[in-house]
């Protein structure tokens, strides 16, 4: 896909560099989680599970900006780095996603979105997003790993830092980035609607994705310099 219309700059190699970033940042704070001492009583339990599940809508942001070309020009590159952050995540099957994304952007807000309910009940409408992006192989991956790894480490551990930083993370990518953006009716040519700025909270909510207007505007632009989009369709 061709770059943003708002930045021409190329992404190399800022988009492999943050990528990678967040895929480290990710691993490190789950190696050392799983080996935490779990007490409940300490703050730092729930900061983990908070830092953990930020960190994985990180892995999936990566994937989808791979999924527009985005992380690197180098193709080979950028979607070998869009299939590791995919597999971390839950092991989502990159190849698998890549066209039913490119269908919600095709075909936003109608019968043929992959992401979309008319319902605009936020259960109904989750559970339609995750049916359409969590398969049977997925479960029995994280399954056959669960079993693995808590031979080795606590088990505890292992869901509070683990498994439910995931599923709290496809809440997070649903709620700002799918449902909010798309609920109800937009007459904008994207029907798609954008938080108010507010560059700080864009980033903590998901990676700046609840500026989604001028992502469907401006597909080309890595979610890094989406708050720039946004000021630019402001100015």
């Amino acid at each position: 896909m061709k770059s943003s219309k708002y930045h021409n700059d190329s992404v190399d190699p800022k988009g492999v560099i943050i990528s990678l970033i967040i895929i480290f940042l990710w691993l490190g704070s789950l190696v050392f989680l799983l080996q935490w001492e779990l007490n409940w009583s300490n703050p730092i339990t729930y900061l983990g599970i908070l830092i953990q599940t930020h960190l994985y809508t990180g892995l999936f942001i990566t994937a989808h900006d791979a999924m527009h070309g985005i992380v690197s020009s180098n193709k080979k590159l950028n979607h070998t780095i869009g299939w590791i952050s995919a597999i971390l995540f839950s092991y989502n099957f990159y190849w698998r996603l890549f066209p039913k994304h490119h269908e919600h952007h095709r075909y936003v807000a109608t019968d043929k979105d992959p992401d979309y309910h008319a319902s605009d009940n936020f259960l109904i409408w989750y559970l339609s997003f995750i049916k359409q992006y969590v398969s049977i192989w997925q479960i029995l991956l994280m399954a056959v790993t669960f079993n693995i790894l808590k031979l080795f480490l606590p088990t505890e551990n292992l869901i509070v830092f683990w498994m439910v930083p995931a599923i709290l993370s496809t809440l997070q990518l649903f709620y700002f980035g799918t449902y909010l953006p798309h609920k109800g009716e937009s007459e904008n040519k994207h029907h798609s609607r954008s938080q108010s700025k507010n560059h700080l909270w864009a980033f903590i909510s998901c990676y700046f994705f609840g500026y989604h207007y001028e992502h469907h505007d401006s597909p080309g632009t890595p979610w890094w310099r989406l708050w720039k989009t946004k000021e630019s369709l402001e100015n």
